[in-house]
């Protein structure tokens, strides 16, 4: 088989440039795309995660003790996805946040190519990152710098115990950027660090590192 080859060496979560990001999850309570948007932001910042109401019934609401890192949630209900876009980029006026994270569920009306827009350039003035979680949507016109598509793969095994399920993978497309390069990589965690590698199934890794 094949080895993976990095993309590049894991950076901190702060080196990444402030801006509207998207999240289309390929299977739609998979928690892929929760978990790679964590390893985007900074932990040591509060972050603003606002739900609609179908998101909030079909996949939960945030888990701390399932979460990658320490983070200090500000989780904010609501009923419409129109009150989603207005809450986040109420959120983003706010510089001392590490990040605004918004889940939507579906196609609504109001999520146009002008609020992803309004959201990206807030984002961007503001300095403060904004992701935005699609579930059970198509990928139709968006202003969306990054645009991806995530899946869960088959983790690691654990280093203390090979019946156990280790650290996390999820198979990461890159379908649409205005900075960086699109393609498709297996996502991991490396000491703390998100960690791209080339390569599309977990079946790219060494059989002794995939859990069966």
């Amino acid at each position: 088989m094949s080895r993976l080859r990095p993309l590049s060496k894991p950076r901190p979560p702060a080196s990444q440039p402030a801006t509207l990001s998207e999240v289309h999850a390929d299977r739609a309570v998979d928690a892929a795309a929760v978990a790679f948007v964590l390893a985007h932001l900074d932990a040591e910042k509060p972050l603003l995660w606002i739900q609609d109401r179908l998101s909030r019934k079909e996949t939960g609401r945030p888990c701390l003790a399932g979460l990658p890192r320490p983070f200090r949630i500000l989780h904010v209900d609501v009923s419409r996805p129109v009150d989603v876009l207005w809450a986040m980029e109420e959120g983003l006026r706010c510089r001392a946040l590490g990040g605004v994270l918004g889940e939507v569920w579906g196609d609504p009306q109001a999520l146009d190519f002008t609020a992803t827009k309004r959201l990206a350039l807030r984002s961007e003035a503001q300095n403060v990152p904004a992701w935005l979680i699609r579930r059970a949507a198509q990928a139709g016109l968006s202003a969306a710098r990054d645009r991806w598509r995530l899946r869960s793969l088959p983790a690691l095994r654990h280093p203390d115990d090979a019946r156990a399920p280790g650290d996390p993978m999820w198979r990461a497309e890159r379908f649409r950027s205005r900075w960086d390069k699109t393609g498709t990589w297996v996502a991991r965690l490396e000491e703390g660090a998100l960690r791209l590698d080339l390569g599309m199934e977990s079946q790219s890794l060494p059989a002794a590192q995939a859990l069966s």
